[in-house]
């Protein structure tokens, strides 16, 4: 099995979704006292947060590839982002060290392009919904057409995610609001929706819409097991 890189801290609630989800996964597959082979260098959010909101990309990009270096020399094989938005560095993270990096838009991709659906929702952040980085992937190397909602939807989830999910906060209030943009763009022609922020699988599961919801924070970590446990030692 090789070691798994991951880049955590944004939030720390995802991230520990991550490690349960990974470990689980490599309990299943291999059985008896298995676990998964990993490290996690985990940033400070706060920092993080106010980058974003800067829209000091280039100070995140350096940020992202020194995390990247740290565990490069930690002996890590492979690295994976516990986060979308911050895949808008994912091209520093590369040029960091010589190890691949599993782009959560890529494995969320290959998930969707499975079920042969061809148009899927995107909620996340405002920088993931708004920003072309992760809608261009999957356009470009699996043919998705990406719905998005409206303005005052967006900044609804954008508020919610930063207000209340990474602080670990949920409401029944902020999974109707979730339940009712959902419904909204299954009505403009969405086939499946992609919960494209690691937070939002706190918040809303499968049970919540009557069309494939897309954690991509389970898909994100089961495909980095399969990946370290699938590739030569």
């Amino acid at each position: 099995m090789k070691t798994i890189g991951f880049i955590g801290g944004m939030s720390w609630e995802s991230s520990l979704e991550y490690y349960r989800i990974a470990n689980e996964k490599v309990r299943e597959l291999l059985g008896g006292f298995a676990s998964c082979r990993c490290l996690m260098y985990s940033v400070d959010f706060a920092q993080v947060e106010s980058l974003q909101h800067a829209g000091d990309w280039h100070a995140l990009d350096a940020l992202m590839a020194d995390a990247a270096k740290r565990l490069y020399r930690g002996g890590a094989d492979l690295i994976v982002l516990c986060t979308n938005t911050m895949h808008l560095c994912a091209g520093a993270i590369r040029a960091a060290t010589p190890l691949p990096l599993l782009h959560i838009a890529e494995a969320t991709g290959q998930r969707i392009a499975s079920r042969n659906l061809k148009t899927a929702g995107l909620l996340g952040t405002k920088f993931t919904m708004e920003q072309d980085f992760y809608k261009s992937v999957l356009k470009t190397h699996y043919g998705i057409k990406t719905l998005i909602p409206g303005p005052d939807e967006r900044q609804a989830i954008h508020d919610i995610i930063y207000g209340e999910l990474v602080h670990g906060v949920i409401r029944k209030t902020s999974r109707e609001t979730f339940k009712s943009i959902i419904h909204n763009l299954q009505g403009q022609g969405a086939e499946g929706i992609i919960l494209g922020c690691t937070e939002i699988p706190l918040l809303v599961s499968q049970a919540d819409a009557n069309l494939p919801l897309f954690d991509t924070t389970r898909i994100h970590a089961e495909e980095a097991v399969f990946l370290a446990l699938n590739s030569e030692p």
